[in-house]
């Protein structure tokens, strides 16, 4: 029996990626607001039907209608930017952040359209700091509970130990538990070593750098970083980092650029897509920012694709 997925806020299918991947699974529909990405989406996949909509104008019987009954299993990654404390414009009030702040609610479109879509399993991505706070964890496990999810699953889990090349912990909410076995340690070089004068492949394209950028390039050594920006709190954070060959990356961002170990440049558009486990055949539409976006702002494939192993586990009993 193939098991059908719809995936909301699906960005450029790196959850779905691992669920495609995975055996037993069909990708439905999707629902992606930014051009861009629901261009790449449909791109990779083709015979999904992909919604350029806003999540608050879709109903539960508008997807059932496209296709063809409820899925059996809801994936979706909403908006982390009104919780992450990245954001320096974050709200003061941990509940400001799921109630008033506009992104911040698209999690309750989230819950809206899983109580009414009633799959067998569902899986919401985001950062920790979703959960961060006692009166947050409880308002995201009381929604859910009003859904009808009696129980919900915080599943935390870092990719660097489950085989990605880049670090990011990140929560998976769920109604089943998600326990992957953990991996071993991946490298940057590892990932992207194979690439240098690699003319094959798609988004490989090499960014050529004016001669300030490229001195200032060249005095970093490892884990050195050009620039660094306030998030919330003051907090200051790293970017422009030249990776270190031997370790996995640090996270990444939709909004940052890597150095390479060892030449004087950016990463392409493909090597941090790499660092994310997106499969080579995996294609990226749009402007460059654009793409360096669509990547940053993605679950890991290795991730995906562990967690589509767990779902699958669990609706095979």
């Amino acid at each position: 029996m193939v098991l059908k997925i719809v995936d909301l806020f699906s960005g450029a299918g790196g959850f779905a990626e691992g669920f495609r991947l995975s055996s037993g699974f069909e990708i439905k529909l999707a629902v992606e607001i930014n051009s861009s990405a629901s261009k790449t989406y449909s791109l990779n996949f083709p015979d999904a039907v992909v919604l350029q909509e806003d999540i608050r104008d879709i109903s539960a019987s508008d997807i059932r209608y496209l296709i063809g009954g409820n899925p059996d299993v809801v994936i979706g990654s909403p908006p982390c930017e009104p919780f992450t404390a990245a954001n320096p414009m974050r709200m003061t009030n941990p509940l400001d952040r799921l109630y008033e702040d506009q992104q911040g609610s698209l999690t309750l479109e989230f819950i809206r359209l899983v109580e009414g879509l009633s799959p067998k399993i569902f899986v919401m991505e985001n950062v920790q700091a979703i959960i961060g706070t006692p009166s947050l964890k409880e308002a995201i496990l009381n929604e859910f509970m009003k859904a009808g999810f009696k129980d919900v699953y915080l599943n935390l889990l870092e990719a660097d130990k489950l085989g990605s090349p880049s670090r990011r912990s990140r929560v998976f909410i769920s109604n089943i538990p998600i326990k992957p076995k953990l991996s071993r340690k991946v490298t940057v070089w590892e990932a992207i070593g194979d690439l240098e004068n690699r003319h094959d492949v798609p988004n490989h394209e090499i960014q050529e750098l004016d001669e300030k950028k490229l001195k200032e390039i060249s005095k970093l050594d490892f884990d050195d970083y050009m620039t660094m920006f306030r998030g919330s709190n003051g907090r200051s954070i790293p970017t422009k980092i030249r990776l270190n060959p031997y370790e996995p990356a640090p996270t990444v961002m939709g909004n940052s650029r890597f150095v390479h170990p060892f030449l004087n440049r950016f990463l392409t558009v493909r090597e941090q897509a790499r660092l994310m486990t997106y499969p080579d055949n995996h294609v990226f539409v749009g402007s460059r920012d654009d793409q360096y976006n669509q990547v940053g702002e993605a679950v890991p494939v290795v991730l995906s694709s562990l967690i589509a192993q767990e779902v699958l586990g669990a609706l095979n009993g």
